[in-house]
């Protein structure tokens, strides 16, 4: 029996659906028994034969009619989390960055009817933070697929379709609750293509807000870059800005390989100017190119999401003090932009790198790694590294902040490495 947690509540796994060999075997449904009631989670696409599979399957295994069985749906009530967000641009054209991946998935799905959603609450209740609002009205309940609390059965079945060729759009309410479905993720949509010699692809994107929000304790804070970017098979996308959201998440869908795309959930609410190219309908940005923020000459900043923000804040209070920063929004954790990153420091000759997750075996140890490598006889400095504290993060809200990285941080590690601080024992 399996059992899949979420604080006063809990699903029991106790019955398994089972399909016909020729389908892969992520393609399941299941059957939950809870309080005498029985639930199906089965999928509904266009143009599948899977839905009458499971029906006769369901009716002979439980003697329950195909009505009976759709209405039974189990669902999941969860409040929007808002909070106030500064504007960075006074220009005619802005978009927050939830409009930006709404109107990704939007044009996405119009342009390829092959492209569908599915996830906790995307549909009537149009997302947990109304990332896909109107989605449901627009495409029908086929292709905004409401789903029980069973990340790792509606994970199987998107990588199931993804087989067939269909290409799912997969939404965890937070990448926190991705850990119930990893073995899908990595072992079912990361290694297929390799084990099946190309023969089989996985155009499949698991999408969701990632890292800390702010007060919702240990067990929803945690920053999943390096956790998937270390897995081959996955590319993995990191978005800051509105232009970002758009143009990564179109090309994650267009993408014939599985893609992690990881938001933050208080950038949603975020206003960024926006070009008028990137709001073309044909508009993609190239996955595994980093996107230089702003130009300098004396340090290298390299940051992804939320802490491109921080970075670009604190090189304006550097810029104050005679430092001149360049700021590296990486955009891609997997594949990593190596040749930009090396190349900016080759200029500047010292390097910080910044996130919010944890120190070790983190995304900056891998650019570290990657500059000792090609561009160490360019470094006048040692490599300084900001990340989460490395400790479960705190629920209370002055011992969370001081577990991230703040842009007073990054101003002082830029400051150490361009020998502009005051070391401690002398200030003591």
């Amino acid at each position: 029996m399996y059992n899949c947690h979420r604080s006063d509540r809990s699903i029991d796994f106790s019955h398994q659906l089972l399909l016909p060999a020729s389908y892969p075997h992520s393609v399941f449904a299941i059957i939950v028994n809870h309080n005498s009631f029985f639930f199906l989670f089965y999928p509904v696409f266009q143009g599948e034969k899977m839905w009458g599979i499971l029906s006769q399957k369901l009716g002979a295994a439980r003697g329950l009619s195909s009505q009976v069985v759709g209405n039974y749906v189990l669902r999941l009530r969860l409040a929007p989390s808002a909070m106030p967000m500064r504007h960075y641009s006074s220009a005619t054209k802005e978009m927050t960055v939830r409009d930006a991946l709404n109107s990704a998935l939007d044009e996405e799905m119009a342009a390829d009817p092959n492209v569908f959603v599915m996830g906790e609450e995307v549909g009537e209740y149009q997302g947990a933070y109304k990332i896909t609002k109107g989605l449901l009205d627009k495409y029908g309940p086929e292709r905004v697929v409401d789903t029980p609390i069973t990340e790792a059965g509606f994970a199987g079945i998107g990588v199931g379709s993804a087989y067939h060729g269909l290409r799912p759009v997969i939404e965890f309410m937070t990448f926190n609750f991705s850990m119930q479905a990893i073995d899908h993720i990595i072992n079912s949509a990361a290694k297929s293509n390799y084990m099946s010699a190309g023969q089989i692809n996985v155009p499949i994107v698991f999408r969701g807000p990632n890292g800390p929000a702010a007060g919702v304790g240990a067990q929803h804070s945690q920053c999943y870059g390096a956790w998937y970017g270390s897995v081959p098979g996955l590319k993995v996308l990191v978005p800051y800005s509105s232009e970002d959201a758009r143009g990564l998440l179109k090309a994650a869908i267009r993408d014939p390989d599985p893609v992690v795309f990881l938001e933050n959930e208080l950038l949603y609410g975020e206003t960024f100017p926006i070009s008028a190219e990137a709001l073309d309908s044909s508009f993609c940005l190239p996955i595994g190119k980093a996107k230089i923020e702003r130009e300098g000459k004396d340090i290298t900043i390299t940051a992804f999401s939320k802490m491109v923000g921080y970075a670009l804040k604190a090189a304006e209070i550097l810029e104050k003090e005679g430092i001149n920063a360049e700021v590296i929004n990486l955009r891609s954790i997997r594949p990593l932009d190596r040749a930009t990153i090396n190349a900016s420091v080759r200029k500047t000759n010292r390097l910080v790198t910044v996130e919010e997750g944890f120190p070790q075996h983190g995304v900056g140890a891998e650019i570290c790694a990657t500059v000792v490598e090609d561009s160490f006889g360019y470094l006048d400095a040692p490599v300084e590294r900001i990340a989460g504290a490395d400790v479960p993060t705190p629920y209370a809200a002055n011992l969370e902040r001081m577990a991230f990285p703040q842009i007073e941080d990054i101003v002082r590690a830029a400051k150490r490495a361009c020998y502009r601080s005051v070391p401690m024992a002398a200030s003591a």
